[in-house]
């Protein structure tokens, strides 16, 4: 049987299953599931995720939130959709704040005077004009700058030296984080002129993590810098010498008023429901250090080649649409996903948005899926994890979450899946200037393209309800 005989079958099964079988278990036809196996088997023979990344990161760069580098990632967006040939292209305003990076700088005076390898955090304020100078008092968890006398912070630098532990998972970044989004409300309250905190991260460069900081509307703002870890490890060492030391810090910053930004939509549409829609999210924004390969252009790619794999291979449309949604500024806090979900349930057409899933874990390969689906459709996700098998993933005993944007959408009920990637270095590269085409394996996007597909096609085609 040939590829366009398949479809041809997978097509017909679906027609005459939908209308026969609405109250029970609706199966899967083995017409599917042949035609998700050669798709899985084409994805790890094509490179057309790398040449994606490769193009995004090379033609655009750096894509931080608001500037004008996310405007061109926004038109590359819009320009690969139509070139692929998607069936729709269109993009939906998102209202952005615009927060620019001018200058950083640190060092210890007095007591072992040097300079410190720094990074502001994204949406800090800056110092005042020529920056402050201040000893600085040492925490080793945010849990402990909470429990603290405000006393030992007022008029202090605070820092936190807590440090990220390396997981699979990425498990190890929930309890790092609360430092850099919390930390800085936290040390205002008390009188501190500003924190440091070692960066989020695994790894050992002298490169630092950005990321973004969350001021409470009850605190004054101070401003926030990430350490590199050597740097953190060498304040730690100096106070084991010396009770006091002083740092002078410099941050200068600027926020303006949100400006119109876009999440850019591609869309395959199914030629049985159309308004029905399966969504690959991922976004289209980045931070300012590196080029935003990993976090998160692999995800772009990784989820844009999967839809058009699908569309390549026949003129024939899957059951329901297929929607790729390259969001903007997540990093800034999920901005465009939560506009997209409030707009979407304002239309009313949420119950629409079928299933989903999110790329946004760098360029690991996927090594287990996971699931938050309806009992309805179990079966469904074990033949995905049963085709996902080859390529080394298993079906994991936990419930999907959906990812950072497309969480956003499960909040107003859709179902998601999780394909889970290897993130032991992820950590490594994340919000930092070493976030480049390089540290990717074009091997591992292929096995990753190769998992997608079968998820897509199978939520596409799979006549029955995931809800």
């Amino acid at each position: 049987m040939t590829i366009k005989q398949l479809f041809a079958a997978a097509a017909l099964s679906a027609l005459v299953a939908a209308p026969t079988l609405a109250d029970d278990l609706v199966p899967l036809s083995d017409e599917t599931v042949e035609v998700a196996k050669m798709l899985r088997d084409k994805a790890l023979e094509s490179d057309e995720a790398y040449d994606l990344l490769a193009s995004l990161t090379t033609k655009v760069g750096a894509r931080l939130a608001a500037s004008p580098k996310e405007v061109e990632a926004q038109a590359w967006g819009v320009e690969e959709f139509t070139r692929l040939g998607f069936d729709k292209v269109w993009k939906e305003p998102v209202m952005v704040p615009k927060w620019t990076r001018i200058l950083e700088r640190a060092e210890v005076v007095g007591n072992y005077a040097q300079p410190l390898v720094i990074t502001a955090l994204g949406k800090s304020v800056g110092t005042p004009e020529g920056g402050v100078t201040a000893e600085i008092v040492h925490f080793a968890t945010f849990d402990d700058l909470k429990a603290a006398d405000p006393a030992m912070v007022k008029d202090k630098i605070v820092f936190i030296s807590n440090r990220m532990e390396r997981f699979k998972t990425g498990a190890g970044y929930g309890p790092a984080v609360k430092a850099r989004g919390a930390g800085a409300s936290e040390a205002a309250r008390k009188g501190a002129k500003a924190i440091l905190i070692r960066s989020i991260g695994t790894d050992t460069h002298r490169l630092p993590h950005t990321g973004g900081v969350t001021y409470d509307e009850d605190a004054p703002k101070i401003a926030a810098a990430a350490l590199s870890n050597p740097d953190a490890d060498q304040l730690v060492r100096m106070l084991g010498y010396s009770d006091s030391i002083s740092v002078h810090l410099n941050i200068q910053t600027t926020m303006e008023d949100p400006v119109e930004m876009y999440n850019v939509v591609g869309e395959i549409t199914g030629r049985v429901k159309p308004d029905e829609y399966v969504v690959l999210g991922s976004h289209l924004d980045s931070w300012d250090l590196g080029t935003g390969a990993v976090d998160d252009g692999a995800g772009v790619a990784i989820t844009m080649a999967a839809a058009n794999l699908i569309q390549d291979l026949t003129k024939e449309r899957p059951y329901r649409s297929i929607r790729v949604v390259l969001f903007s500024a997540e990093e800034l806090g999920l901005i465009g996903a939560r506009q997209y979900a409030e707009a979407h349930e304002k239309k009313g057409d949420m119950a629409n948005h079928m299933i989903g899933a999110e790329s946004d874990f760098g360029a690991g390969p996927v090594w287990a899926l996971a699931s938050n689906v309806s009992e309805n459709a179990v079966h469904v996700v074990d033949k995905m994890a049963a085709l996902m098998g080859p390529l080394g993933i298993v079906r994991a005993d936990r419930k999907a979450g959906g990812g950072p944007d497309v969480g956003q959408l499960r909040a107003k009920g859709m179902p998601v899946m999780d394909l889970m990637q290897d993130g032991t270095d992820y950590f490594d590269l994340h919000h930092t200037a070493d976030d480049t085409l390089d540290k990717v394996d074009p091997a591992a996007l292929r096995q990753n393209v190769a998992a997608w597909v079968v998820f897509t096609y199978l939520a596409a085609e799979w006549p029955g309800s995931f809800r």
